[in-house]
């Protein structure tokens, strides 16, 4: 347990970011105009003596491809992180984060609350936004997920509402089992070619990119690769410890 001098340091600490990050994010768009311009001629200059960090360079990045917006300046408040195939972290309610560039995969509890601030032309709700923000202040943990089977990767979350699966399947007939679990799952075929087949099914289903199959609890699951290349699946389903 926190004595109440920590309690006060946290809480502290807390009110400080959010009120800092309000502060930003609800100043007029002149004001943000003029602080990223002097921002982004800083970093050009600089740039000329000196090699920018991964945020500095990330952030004359998304100048360019949004000019003057907010969340030029809110990226100072993020962590920035680069993740490679294979990799995989979790973000739990009311975080906020960016998706910036390359392609991944998402899986997200069920929501009605999906808020926008900046880096976007979508409607944006800021008061509501910098009042249900955690303010925790950590870098994520990386998931590398943990070996089903020599093909297939789980990646679970501290909380019960989903897991995932990677499945890579290598080309040349191979046969990967996917084994049951307790709930129900469903899968996304990322790249590539095949066959998935359920064990109450006689016969297998063709699956190629952009397929979704719907698999029963306890259903094993069978998956082949046709073609050069491997073929890359997805299972996402309530995280299993739920069932424990």
């Amino acid at each position: 347990m926190m004595n109440m001098k920590e309690y006060d340091g946290v809480s502290e600490v807390k009110s400080t970011l959010q009120s800092a990050f309000a502060k930003l994010m609800t100043a007029s768009k002149d004001m943000v105009s003029e602080a990223v311009a002097k921002l982004i001629s800083r970093l050009n200059t600089e740039s000329k003596i000196r090699t920018l960090t991964d945020k500095e360079q990330l952030l004359l990045s998304l100048e360019r491809q949004y000019q003057d917006d907010v969340g030029v300046l809110a990226a100072l408040f993020f962590n920035y992180v680069k993740l490679s195939p294979g990799e995989a972290l979790y973000i739990g309610a009311n975080e906020p984060h960016a998706y910036l560039s390359g392609e991944c995969i998402e899986c997200m509890a069920t929501s009605d609350n999906v808020v926008r601030a900046g880096l976007t032309p979508k409607y944006r709700d800021v008061q509501t936004l910098c009042s249900m923000l955690t303010y925790k202040q950590a870098f994520p943990e990386i998931l590398r997920g943990v070996p089903v089977q020599p093909h297939v990767r789980r990646y679970t979350p501290p909380f019960n509402e989903f897991e995932v699966d990677r499945c890579l399947v290598p080309p040349g007939g191979s046969l990967v089992v996917v084994p049951p679990v307790p709930g129900p799952s469903i899968f996304l075929v990322m790249t590539g070619a095949g066959e998935i087949q359920l064990d109450s099914a006689s016969d297998g289903e063709k699956a190629d990119e952009g397929d979704v199959f719907f698999v029963p609890a306890y259903t094993e699951v069978k998956i082949s690769a046709c073609g050069p290349e491997s073929l890359q699946l997805y299972r996402a389903g309530v995280n299993s410890r739920f069932f424990s």
